[in-house]
């Protein structure tokens, strides 16, 4: 069984400590993509040190919506250089969040509308992050989707008129540990939407899923969230893995670290 994390955090100081232990977990439970969204300038150097030799990582390039007032003005030329380059296979993360600072929505939307246009320029896909701010995210989508922009809304938590609407404008749901949770509702939502559009990610060091909830997330986890996605849908778990790598694979179509 191959699974592959299409959205994870081991560049960060968590795994510092025990980072090649983390790493074998992950090869040992399957994992055999990781997909490195970045969230400043600085997590770019710090990918390059990741290794394993049954794991292939993928870097992507962006500024998080959080980090975007230290980051301010956006050095859209440096990003589109940088996303240009065949290393990089994702634009991101980017979105909005509106749930830790509001001070700053007009510079995350700025910043995520030059994100979309780096990404439909370079021909990536952009990594969208949201939290409490759906409408505006879908709306800014919608108003910059020309049909060539692909992307995905990760940790995706929406209602099921939401996720169509977001399949409808092109994107891919990533679907993380909060599928796992009791009370989440988003286990009841997952499951009218269709599969072939949905990717596996863990968000670690954040999110761990059940039953691990609590505690640091790592890329082994996310063998939690396809058995729950298995249950969901009825077929194993080797079914889910298969489709949802190949997903992966198909949508960023990229080049290993």
């Amino acid at each position: 069984m191959i699974l592959t994390d299409t959205h994870c955090h081991l560049y960060l100081d968590k795994f510092a400590g025990d980072l090649n232990n983390v790493l074998q977990r992950a090869a040992d439970a399957g994992v055999r993509h990781i997909y490195l969204p970045a969230i400043d300038w600085n997590s770019l150097p710090a990918m390059e040190k990741l290794a394993h030799p049954q794991i292939s990582f993928y870097k992507m390039v962006g500024i998080h919506p959080c980090d975007v007032q230290n980051n301010w003005p956006l050095d859209e030329e440096r990003l589109a250089e940088l996303a240009s380059d065949e290393t990089y296979v994702a634009v991101g993360e980017t979105g909005l969040d509106y749930y830790w600072s509001k001070d700053h929505i007009s510079k995350q939307k700025k910043s995520l509308t030059a994100h979309c246009r780096v990404a439909k320029e370079v021909q990536k896909p952009v990594i969208l992050h949201n939290r409490e701010s759906t409408a505006d995210l879908l709306d800014l989508i919608e108003a910059e989707q020309d049909g060539t922009m692909a992307g995905i809304w990760h940790c995706f938590t929406g209602s099921v008129e939401e996720g169509k609407r977001a399949l409808d404008l092109g994107l891919h749901l990533g679907i993380g540990g909060v599928l796992t949770f009791k009370n989440a509702g988003v286990a009841e939502v997952v499951k009218q939407l269709p599969l072939e559009k949905m990717l596996l990610e863990t968000d670690a060091p954040f999110l761990s899923p059940s039953p691990k909830r609590g505690k640091r997330n790592e890329p082994s986890y996310v063998a939690y969230t396809a058995n729950k996605l298995a249950g969901l849908m009825e077929m194993p778990v080797e079914e889910i893995a298969k489709i949802t790598t190949a997903n992966a694979s198909s949508l960023f179509a990229g080049k290993a670290k």
